[in-house]
Order: structure tokens, then sequence, then C-alpha cells
């Protein structure tokens, strides 16, 4: 029996950016609209730096994962 393909490798790569992306989008959705304390714009600058945070590392694990398997030229 042989191994994956490059292709079916690089596939999984892409599924699993989306369902992390996806996964991240839903837990964030999830948080809500903050309750307007005086900290309410803090709060959601810190949010938005979370999800910028959590977006950037997806693409650098996705980034790497696809350097270790180019496409064939």
């Amino acid at each position: 029996m042989s191994g994956p393909t490059r292709d079916s490798v690089r596939h999984s790569i892409a599924e699993r950016l989306l369902t992390s992306l996806e996964d991240l989008v839903r837990r964030h959705r999830a948080l809500g609209p903050h309750d307007g304390g005086g900290g309410a714009l803090h709060d959601q600058a810190l949010h938005a730096e979370l999800i910028a945070a959590e977006v950037a590392h997806e693409l650098a694990v996705t980034r790497s994962a696809l350097h270790r398997h180019p496409p064939l030229r």
C-alpha cells in the first residue's frame, strides 16, 4: 500500500486551515458583544487583537506545512 500523494497531503493541509478558521469564527461569535462598561472599546480592541493573532498563527502553521510539501512542477 502506498502513502498519501503530494496532492492529497496539500488538500489535507488546506482542509485543516479552513476548519481551523471556521472554528475560530464560531468561537469568537459565541463570545458575543460585551456588556457596555467603560472599557468596552478596550475589550473590543483586545478581542480584535486576539482574533488577528489566532489567524496569523493558523496561516503560519499552514504556510510551514505547505513548504514541507511543495507542489510538483
